[in-house]
């Protein structure tokens, strides 16, 4: 998918997980966190999944929000895909999900921790590096 793919088209369900990155102007950056989702999808595939990102690459987080609703979602589920909690995941994405909550207050919103801060992949993380 590039950046001016339109955003899948999603089975309808009333729940979803929006996996949040930052982005980059290089194409092939995004294949990681496409590979997760297809995970997810596998893994849940009674849910929605769908990536969304800060910049440089489409969807961003309220086109992926609006298009999740359309799609029947009622409870959504935000992972940033961050190793660090930096600026964007700190006081960026508190913001865009405050907006989110307002533009559309019949959703229930999870906002996750960073990934970066999840015990399970830290320690994935370590062992990988000392494999």
């Amino acid at each position: 998918m590039n950046s001016t793919s339109p955003p899948p088209v999603l089975p309808p369900s009333p729940r979803g997980t929006i996996l949040f990155a930052h982005g980059s102007r290089d194409p092939l950056w995004r294949k990681p966190i496409e590979t997760v989702a297809q995970t997810i999808a596998r893994l849940d595939p009674e849910g929605q999944v769908s990536c969304a990102f800060l910049e440089l690459c489409e969807p961003d987080l309220p086109t992926c929000v609006d298009h999740m609703v359309a799609s029947g979602a009622l409870q959504l589920t935000v992972v940033p895909m961050f190793l660090g909690v930096g600026k964007h995941a700190r006081e960026d994405l508190p913001v865009l999900m405050q907006a989110l909550k307002e533009r559309h207050p019949q959703v229930s919103f999870i906002l996750k921790a960073a990934i970066g801060e999840e015990p399970q992949l830290i320690e994935l993380m370590a062992r990988l590096a000392i494999a």
